[in-house]
């Protein structure tokens, strides 16, 4: 009955971290990637945009 005490821990850490890769896997692609794809161009633009006024505004030109 030991060897059962001792191995129900790390098999049920074993099925947990299988369940959150699966997840992870299922949740990307689809519907999401485009929304994601959208708001991390979004975020690159406005930062883009957030150093090229600032290094107009250190050179004085616009």
């Amino acid at each position: 009955m030991d060897y059962i005490a001792a191995l129900f821990p790390p098999t049920v850490m074993a099925v947990a971290f299988i369940g959150v890769i699966v997840t992870m896997v299922k949740s990307q692609g689809g519907a999401n990637k485009y929304k994601e794809d959208a708001a991390v161009d979004a975020a690159l633009a406005a930062r883009s945009a957030d150093t090229d006024a600032g290094e107009a505004q250190a050179t004085g030109t616009s």
